[in-house]
């Protein structure tokens, strides 16, 4: 069960934060949120996660660049998070892109959402 699986939701979409969080919640995963790239790394200051969704299109620090600053931290169990990409324009990224940057697993939207929690389930279990 996903009791007490924390996932931090980092998403400048209001709609799609708040449906994504709905259909996890569901899941019985604790939902945590971020606009955007800077929000996410002081959120990892402060508490861990097991697993984020990451959109890559955000305001101030998109997510490649706040991927590759979660890879680089010193903390071993922060810097090896599963982060599942959310995007609509994966095709402006190769799979060699996402891999290099340290990006586990990549979502295409709109979301599927019954693919998301089953991507999550894999990814935390």
């Amino acid at each position: 069960m996903a009791e007490n699986k924390k996932v931090l939701i980092a998403e400048d979409s209001s709609v799609i934060q708040n449906l994504t969080k709905k259909i996890l919640m569901m899941q019985n995963y604790s939902i945590h949120s971020a606009k955007n790239g800077e929000q996410v790394l002081k959120a990892l200051e402060k508490e861990s996660f097991d697993i984020i969704l990451m959109d890559i299109n955000m305001p101030k620090m998109d997510g490649m660049e706040c991927t590759r600053a979660i890879r680089a931290l010193d903390d071993e169990q922060k810097s090896s998070i599963p982060i599942i990409a959310i995007t609509g324009n994966a095709k402006n990224y190769t799979n060699e892109e996402f891999k290099e940057a340290g990006i586990n697993e990549y979502l295409q939207k709109p979301l599927n959402f019954d693919q998301l929690v089953e991507t999550v389930k894999k990814l935390t279990n």
